[in-house]
């Protein structure tokens, strides 16, 4: 073989093992994945939407604060309102990850609506109190006293978890109220009495602790015959796999330390 044809040889060899080099292409358009950070790798990331009973928003805003921290790249996005409102909105087609209840005759409807995915577990307790203004300028004393000749009252709607105790205490202690009206959550409740536009209203012990200083809480032993049990579920159609995890967060230690610490009772 001439001296020119093993030269052409030794170039096109040369040129052929290039070629097949696993060295990453430059070709326009080509890319090279990294791997993803770890936090990130198990959750996924992105949005996770809560539907939570309005007497939740101070513990659940902390909690929600709590996830994001210990899951990089997840935003926890909260709707709270009054139970019942909230499962009218799933049935309605609204989109969300996760539903909490303030009790479980709403839970119970949810899942018979089919918008719940999997079990509930109940996370938490709570009572009523009665809200009235710093100082009890009116001298309510008892649950009796809410029918006191003159004072505006104010409670919940049969329909929302807070109006449905009530209505259980008013059962059992044979006094039937007179409320100046019944509103759709039991944060609307407690903003009246907080503004002067109620004497009193019928929340619950963690409304009374979240509004310290704004009004001021009469217990009454009555509230112990209507207990509400608060359970928490994955949503059916959500991000099931993110749902289940802040809802194993909440039922955790942390979940647990941060209800305590805004007065709910423990599950039962």
């Amino acid at each position: 073989m001439s001296q020119l044809a093993l030269a052409v040889a030794a170039v096109a060899l040369f040129a052929g093992a290039c070629s097949s080099s696993d060295e990453p292409s430059t070709q326009p358009g080509a890319s090279v994945t990294a791997p993803a950070p770890k936090g990130a790798a198990k959750t996924g990331g992105g949005t996770l939407t809560v539907f939570a009973a309005a007497s939740l928003t101070e513990s659940f805003t902390a909690l929600g604060k709590a996830f994001e921290a210990q899951h990089p790249g997840v935003t926890v996005k909260f709707s709270f309102a009054g139970s019942s409102g909230l499962v009218q909105q799933l049935d309605n087609g609204a989109k969300a990850d996760v539903f909490a209840s303030a009790d479980q005759a709403t839970m119970d409807k949810a899942v018979q609506g089919g918008v719940i995915d999997g079990q509930a577990a109940v996370f938490a307790t709570n009572k009523l109190a009665i809200a009235v203004a710093p100082g009890n300028p009116k001298n309510i004393r008892s649950f009796a006293d809410l029918n006191k000749p003159g004072l505006t009252v104010i409670t919940c709607a049969p329909q929302v978890p807070c109006g449905a105790a009530a209505k259980k205490v008013e059962t059992a202690t044979g006094v039937t109220l007179k409320p100046k009206s019944e509103e759709q959550d039991v944060k609307q409740v407690l903003n009246k009495v907080a503004s002067g536009d109620a004497d009193a209203g019928l929340v619950y012990v963690t409304d009374t602790t979240s509004a310290a200083g704004k009004v001021e809480k009469v217990d009454f032993p009555e509230a112990a015959q209507a207990v509400n049990s608060y359970p928490i579920a994955a949503v059916k159609g959500g991000q099931a796999d993110l749902a289940r995890q802040f809802e194993q967060f909440v039922l955790g230690a942390q979940g647990k330390d941060e209800l305590t610490k805004a007065g709910f009772g423990s599950a039962q």
